[in-house]
């Protein structure tokens, strides 16, 4: 085959190669060596695991670069040149096996180990430069694609994509890393498909993390959710210690068996491409080959109808077969005084309120515009973003004619988000329409250009057909488009609903594209334009409407909704339907359905635990600060409000209920109420000194971000933190609780080439005689190599504060 998706295009299987860490220990990698120092001074080695690689059958060699940004790679070397040198010895090596066959080289693409904005302290921007100053060096070393590996957020697989965009045309693998089918932000196998396949990857992969058996489940839903040829690499199983030695349990031939059945065509037409990760050796490799050999080839993928909008961890798809969508219109300035003055002050209050109270309604996107009189769109948009994404799980619609807004506001997004609108104005879809596809944000077509309004359907499917005329030839797919009916007042013009059922069938029946409509326009100027609303919103249903823009709040809107649902086939069981209106009375007078909130003045203002829970920052300070002018007792507030707040979002992420960013948005609320405690805990005389704690990634290892979760959480619970950070020593650990005369140690290592190193601090505490007890966790260390070394041991950060309060001693 001449490329890579030429490879794919044929339909035939793809082996990828296996590990390069666990290899590389067994040639010469001293546990804490960096492997990518090692690499370059030994490239000898290197070329001789990718030459087993491929003579062992694999088709695709990975190159050494995992650590390769600027963010992970040792100051000595030159991320550039590294990359560079990675991809010309993996090509090196190919020409060395004597294959006659064509292997492409991928070029490797790991995590930062940072989180983006809100989460963490990285720009969007500064990321996508990381990643695309890596990727020139791999480009310039001639790999053939790129393979992202081992991701857990998908706001950082969306920086890879677009980067890659941004430095060429070479075929994108995205492979995401899962524990009980969820990221480490919480985004389910199905979303993380969803918005991989919107970025244009090529391959849509998973990797590491469990074995093939442990990984059943995740590999089953991405077969399934997937519209692109899929990729999947299990580890030789769980890692073990044994004799003191780190060991993945699964020889060749069983991770064989198990690797292949995710090839079999009736799994959901079955893995195009897998490979291996952690523990497996070009021995694996053989093996799989040849399991795969006795295997018919894949079937056909699932064919994606309409778009898919998502974030972190929602999803919504809109079109044909999928249910009547209402985008809740409500934050916009128009007609509304109070948000347009919040909005030119750069103040959210009001439109995260109105965020809160759609969400509570039964709006399954938001649309959010901010562009209020005077009001800075390029700031405010993105800021209004950052904070809704992290407040509620709907995807956002970003609605605005401002396109240096939409653009910065698709930096902060962390999924696909709904760009409303790209109109036909001279310039906008080239503008735009690439953006879109980059940052795989589906977008609305709006029929319109010129001064005249289109009036009739004919005008207005002349626009749209020219529009993804324009489309095709820029490259821009059309599995990202939705049109809009573009309604308008039936006032001014009595033909006005009959042209937009026309257009709706059109767009429906012939171009095969979903279509939804700003509905209010239809009733502008008219009596009843509740009553009005609904009925037209009847009407466009029937016709092959896919979602509205309307007040989700409003009794019409939510039962022609329902209703339509129900009659159109979008409710089995009519169980929505049933749950929603069993108490309402036939005949009786119209209102909002059960579970429904007639007004939202009536609702409860929130508490102090509930802002805590639901991660409200500013409302958990002003509440804070409310109980103490209100005469509460300071130790009262944290221990009957702020502790069992926090012991509740521990609670639902144990349960799964909560993932990442409600835990760091949760315990970042508690922290804002406890900055106006503090002065008044501090000199009261009952303050007693907070137990300590040192933490540190071990020596040789230079991941932190689940220790940075720890360290937050143990802070909240009234731990002193003294975190030491990443590729710490064990003489400067055990000297830090020394000096801070800290009650615990917490380790954490994320590579089972340095979690051996958590021996060294435990065996230099007993040496010193110190009565320092150490906790250990990471993605790769289990409790039995914790007991083993002589450790207490957590699996994650929840657990993590549990355990420690465990292990204090009485008098702490």
């Amino acid at each position: 085959m001449s490329d890579f998706r030429s490879a794919l295009a044929s339909g035939a299987r793809i082996i990828f190669d296996g590990a390069m860490g666990t290899m590389l220990q067994t040639r010469g990698l001293a546990p804490g060596r960096n492997p990518e120092e090692f690499c370059m001074e030994r490239p000898d080695i290197l070329r001789s695991i990718h030459t087993g690689y491929v003579r062992a059958g694999a088709d695709v060699l990975t190159t050494n670069t995992f650590g390769g940004t600027r963010h992970k790679l040792p100051p000595a070397l030159r991320v550039g040149e590294f990359n560079r040198r990675m991809a010309e010895e993996a090509r090196r090596a190919v020409a060395e096996s004597g294959a006659e066959r064509r292997v492409f080289v991928a070029g490797s693409i790991g995590p930062t180990g940072k989180f983006l904005k809100p989460l963490g302290d990285l720009s969007f921007a500064v990321m996508v430069e990381a990643f695309r100053e890596q990727i020139r060096g791999l480009m310039e070393g001639g790999v053939d694609l790129l393979i992202a590996e081992t991701h857990f957020d998908l706001a950082e697989a969306r920086a890879v994509a677009v980067a890659a965009r941004r430095e060429g045309k070479l075929p994108l693998v995205l492979s995401m890393t899962y524990e009980a089918g969820r990221t480490l932000t919480g985004s389910s196998v199905e979303v993380c498909a969803v918005t991989i396949a919107n970025l244009g990857a090529d391959v849509i992969a998973m990797n590491c993390s469990a074995g093939p058996q442990e990984m059943r489940g995740a590999a089953t839903d991405l077969l399934r959710f997937s519209p692109a040829p899929v990729l999947i690499q299990p580890n030789a199983g769980l890692p073990q210690l044994r004799d003191g030695e780190t060991i993945f349990p699964l020889g060749p031939d069983e991770f064989a068996r198990l690797t292949a059945e995710f090839a079999r065509p009736e799994n959901s037409g079955g893995a195009q491409c897998l490979g291996g990760c952690c523990g497996t050796t070009p021995e694996h490799t053989a093996a799989l080959k040849k399991a795969l050999d006795a295997m018919p080839p894949p079937g056909p993928r699932p064919a994606q109808n309409g778009i898919a909008l998502s974030s972190r961890s929602g999803l919504v798809r809109i079109g044909t077969g999928q249910p009547l969508c209402v985008i809740g219109e409500r934050i916009n300035p128009t007609g509304k005084k109070r948000l347009s003055a919040e909005l030119k002050a750069g103040e959210l209050t009001t439109a995260l309120r109105l965020a809160d109270e759609q969400a509570g309604s039964g709006a399954l996107i938001l649309d959010v515009n901010v562009g209020a009189p005077m009001a800075d769109e390029v700031l405010c948009l993105p800021a209004l973003v950052s904070r809704l994404q992290t407040r509620v799980a709907l995807p956002l619609s970003l609605d605005s004619s401002n396109m240096d807004a939409v653009e910065k506001a698709l930096e902060e997004y962390p999924a696909s988000a709904l760009v409303n609108s790209i109109s036909g104005e001279e310039g906008r879809m080239e503008r735009m329409g690439p953006l879109c596809r980059d940052f795989g944000a589906p977008f609305i077509l709006l029929p319109l250009r010129g001064r005249k309004l289109p009036v009739k359907a004919a005008e207005r499917i002349a626009i749209l057909e020219d529009m993804l005329e324009r489309m095709d030839a820029l490259g821009v797919p059309r599995r990202l488009a939705v049109a809009d009916a573009l309604v308008l007042a039936a006032s001014s013009n009595p033909d006005a609903g009959r042209e937009c059922l026309a257009f709706i069938a059109y767009c429906v029946e012939k171009l095969r594209l979903p279509v939804l409509c700003g509905l209010s326009n239809i009733s502008f100027g008219l009596p009843a334009r509740g009553l009005l609303n609904a009925s037209f919103l009847s009407l466009c249903a029937g016709a092959g409407l896919n979602a509205c823009i309307a007040d989700p709040t409003n009794p019409c809107i939510a039962d022609a909704v329902a209703a339509c649902n129900l009659l159109l086939g979008h409710d089995a069981g009519a169980e929505r339907f049933i749950r929603l209106y069993a108490d309402r009375q036939d005949g009786g007078p119209a209102g909002a359905p059960r579970g429904m909130p007639e007004t939202h003045e009536s609702s409860p203002p929130p508490t102090l635990k509930d802002a805590v829970i639901s991660g409200r920052l500013e409302t958990a300070e002003t509440l804070t600060r409310a109980a103490l002018e209100a005469g509460e007792d300071p130790f009262a507030i944290v221990g009957e409000r702020l502790i069992p707040a926090i012991n509740e979002v521990g609670a639902r992420y144990e349960r799964k209920e909560f993932f990442l960013p409600q835990l760091i948005r949760a315990a970042e609320s508690m922290q804002a109420a406890f900055r106006v405690l503090r002065p008044l805990l501090e000199k009261d005389a009952r303050a007693e000194r907070q137990p300590v704690i040192v933490l540190a990634t071990v020596e040789g290892d230079i991941h932190d971000i689940g220790k940075n979760i720890v360290a937050l959480l143990l802070g909240n619970h009234g731990f002193e933190v003294v975190d030491l950070g990443k590729d710490v020593s064990a003489a400067r650990i055990v000297e830090a609780a020394e000096t801070h005369n800290a009650s615990l140690i917490g380790l954490s290592a994320l590579m089972t080439t340095t979690m051996v190193r958590m021996r060294d601090t435990i065996e230099l505490v007993k040496e010193k005689g110190l009565h320092q007890k150490v906790m250990v966790g990471g993605a790769v260390v289990t409790e039995d190599f914790a007991g083993s070394i002589g450790a207490y041991y957590s699996d994650d950060a929840v657990g993590a504060v549990r355990l420690a309060r465990s292990l204090l001693p009485a008098s702490a």
